[in-house]
């Protein structure tokens, strides 16, 4: 038995400083008003000081977003082991390919007792190589030894899991992705508020706007969506398309504004980056479209529908999960730029029925995706394996 008269600490530990402020903040925090002592490793960033804000310890680790950097990844797998082992903490629980391999192993060797991962996904597309698809799944597998438990954000992760056998069925549970439906709430912004924002923006108020919220890769589906977009302003020239993210210049496939020249459409197309009150933007879209080649669930689609916004995603990963098809949104085939086309169009062209979407949408996140009900499953598990390997 071990003397817990101090608080559990648990380390968080994810790739970059954007997963920690945007995916796992609200966990952390919750977890925070539970009693625990909570810290967080990830890459040096501007949100860092923002995830210091609420609480939370941050050290700064860093890793490098190419897949394969050993040299650098051995430097901060070192980095995580003697930090892990100085801290000594109860619990780390890691995010993201990187640390789910060199943060787990480092954790085993360290003695944390209890050591968690939340897989939000499998890092390849369907048209990535059978190599690389067979060494991320091997990554994974010798992870998933050093777990005690696994958290899956999707069904299809799960039998993801089972059908490669990653790991022991036992460790698996269901988490899902936790939105928090007071700030994404469209009944906090009326009319007023979206016409101000769109004159912050340079967009006209009569404008109707499409959104993505993604970072600046291919793999979120940009080049459709510019090529689609190419056709709509021809039936909607006042329409304009809102770019919400981040650039990723170590990724191979990254672009930058300037990409957009190629398609003819620079002059209705806005970039804003990432954005810490990314409510306000949802706010003022007609329509969230997100054309990705892959997805572990879509936290993003989850906010827009939150904000009564009909949305366009692709049929991969976990996208179904978060969309009932022609209910809630439409669901449209990968690379398919004439079906991500149609499927904008129609909600330009029928308000009413693009409004009854939005609010489907929002009562869907409510029933299944709403913070309470994850953080209810979370403080569940916690409790579980601690009882099991601390008390």
């Amino acid at each position: 038995m071990r003397n817990l008269n101090k608080k559990i600490k648990v380390c968080h530990s994810a790739s970059v400083d954007m997963t920690i402020k945007f995916l796992l903040l609200d966990r952390l925090k919750f977890l925070l008003s539970q009693g625990y002592d909570v810290y967080a490793t990830c890459s040096p960033g501007k949100w860092v000081k923002d995830i210091e804000g609420d609480g939370i310890k941050v050290k700064t680790v860093g890793f490098k977003r190419k897949p394969f950097s050993p040299v650098s990844d051995l430097v901060s797998f070192s980095r995580l082991f003697f930090y892990f082992k100085k801290e000594k903490f109860h619990i780390v629980h890691t995010h993201t390919l990187k640390p789910e391999f060199y943060g787990q192993i480092a954790a085993k060797l360290a003695g944390v007792p209890i050591i968690i991962n939340t897989l939000h996904g499998f890092d390849f597309t369907e048209e990535d190589s059978f190599l690389k698809k067979k060494i991320i799944i091997l990554l994974q597998k010798i992870a998933a030894y050093c777990s005690d438990v696994i958290f899956v954000i999707a069904q299809h992760i799960i039998d993801g899991i089972k059908k490669e056998k990653i790991t022991d069925e036992n460790k698996i549970r269901y988490l899902g992705r936790d939105i928090d439906t007071e700030r994404f709430n469209p009944g906090r912004f009326d009319k007023n508020f979206i016409a101000r924002k769109k004159l912050e923006l340079g967009i006209k108020e009569s404008a109707k706007i499409i959104g993505i919220v993604a970072r600046l890769v291919k793999e979120k589906g940009y080049v459709e969506l510019f090529e689609a977009f190419k056709n709509i302003i021809l039936k909607f020239p006042d329409t304009v398309l809102l770019v919400v993210g981040p650039l990723e210049p170590e990724k191979n496939d990254s672009i930058k504004p300037e990409f957009v020249k190629g398609f003819g459409i620079e002059k209705s197309v806005f970039f804003v980056g990432d954005q810490k009150k990314i409510e306000e933007f949802y706010a003022i879209m007609d329509i969230f479209v997100l054309p990705t080649h892959r997805e572990g669930l879509g936290a993003a689609t989850l906010e827009a529908s939150s904000m009564e916004k009909p949305v366009v995603v692709s049929n991969i990963g976990g996208c179904p999960e978060t969309v009932d098809d022609k209910k809630t949104g439409f669901l449209v085939p990968v690379r398919d730029v004439k079906k991500i086309e149609e499927a904008i169009i129609f909600l330009l062209e029928n308000k009413t029925a693009a409004e009854a979407i939005g609010k489907a949408g929002r009562k869907k996140v409510l029933k299944q995706f709403k913070k309470e009900i994850v953080f209810e499953r979370l403080a569940k598990d916690y409790q579980e394996i601690i009882s099991k390997k601390l008390i």
